[in-house]
C-alpha cells in the first residue's frame, strides 16, 4: 500500500495535480512527464469512460475546456477522443497533445513514480469503473504506487470492497462533523481535504489513526507554508517546481509540537 505519512517517509510528498497543469497541457503524457522532471513523488490524474467502455485520462466530464471537441466525454468512442487536440489553454505553443489512456499512463509510470487516480462521478457515473481500473492497476504492477481518490466516496468503498489492499482517499470540500466517521464510512487511508479546510484537530485525528493527511487545492506559497506548519504529510502543486523550491526553503522546522508523532 503506498506510504504517504511524513513518520515514515522523512518527508513532504509533492503531488503533481494532472501532472505539472500549471507548465503544460493538463492530464497529457507530456504534462506528467514535465512533473516528474520536476520533482513530484506522485502524479495525480482524472479518469472517466469513454462509450466504447475505454479508462480514459481527462478531467472534465465534458470536452469543451481542455480540448478542440464538445460534448460528453461518455458519449465518445476512444478513436473519436483520440482525434481531438488535448492542449486547452496550451493550444498556442507545443506539439498536439492526444488524451492518453489510463493503460497507456500506467505504461508510461511503471517503475518511475507513483499515481494519484481521481474516479469522476459528476455529471456522469460509471458503472464498473472501479473494476476496470483495478483490473488495470494489477495488470502494470501498480496496486502499491496508488491511491484512488474521488469526492464521490461510494466509488471508493466499491474499491476496497474489490480490492482491500490498495490505499483510498475520500476528496472533500468542507469541514466535516465527524471526519472520523467519514474516513470508516469510505474504509480510507488518506484524508484528502480541500486545504483551507485543514486544522491541528484534522492533523491530529489523522495521527490518532494512522492515517496520512495530504491536503489538495493549495497553488501559492503562503498556502504550502501554513499547511507545512501545521504538519501535514503531502501537498499538491499546479506548477510542481515552486513546491519543491518552497519546500526546501521550509526544510530545519518543525511542525507545532503538538502535531509530532506521540504528542
Amino acid at each position: 500500500m503506498l506510504e504517504l505519512r511524513r513518520a515514515q517517509t522523512g518527508r513532504v510528498r509533492i503531488i503533481g495535480h494532472r501532472g505539472a497543469m500549471g507548465h503544460a497541457p493538463e492530464n497529457t503524457l507530456p504534462s506528467f512527464e514535465l512533473g516528474l522532471r520536476q520533482g513530484a513523488d506522485i502524479l495525480e490524474l482524472d479518469v472517466h469512460l469513454s462509450r466504447d467502455g475505454e479508462v480514459v485520462v481527462i478531467h472534465d466530464a465534458t470536452l469543451e475546456r481542455t480540448t478542440d471537441g464538445g460534448g460528453y466525454v461518455r458519449d465518445h468512442t476512444l478513436a473519436e477522443l483520440k482525434r481531438l487536440d488535448a492542449r486547452g489553454q496550451h493550444g498556442g505553443t507545443g506539439a498536439v497533445a492526444r488524451i492518453p489512456t489510463f493503460a497507456e499512463v500506467l505504461e508510461w509510470a511503471q517503475g518511475r513514480v507513483a499515481l494519484a487516480v481521481e474516479i469522476k462521478a459528476a455529471y456522469a457515473r460509471y458503472p464498473g469503473i472501479e473494476a476496470k481500473v483495478l483490473d488495470l492497476l494489477a495488470r502494470h504492477g501498480m496496486m502499491a504506487n496508488v491511491v484512488i481518490i474521488s469526492f464521490d466516496h461510494t466509488n471508493l468503498a466499491e474499491v476496497k470492497r474489490l480490492e482491500p489492499g490498495v490505499a483510498v482517499g475520500p476528496l472533500y470540500l468542507a469541514r466535516p462533523v465527524d471526519s472520523v466517521a467519514l474516513m470508516r464510512a469510505a474504509r480510507a487511508d488518506i484524508m484528502r481535504p480541500n486545504w483551507a479546510y485543514v486544522t491541528e484537530d484534522e492533523v491530529r485525528i489523522a495521527r490518532e489513526n494512522d492515517w496520512a493527511i495530504a491536503p489538495w487545492g493549495a497553488t501559492e506559497r503562503w498556502m504550502w507554508e501554513h499547511l507545512w506548519t501545521l504538519g501535514v504529510d503531502a501537498m499538491s502543486a499546479n506548477h510542481p517546481d515552486r513546491l519543491v523550491a518552497a519546500l526546501a526553503e521550509f526544510q530545519g522546522r518543525q511542525p507545532r509540537p503538538a502535531l509530532e508523532e506521540g504528542a
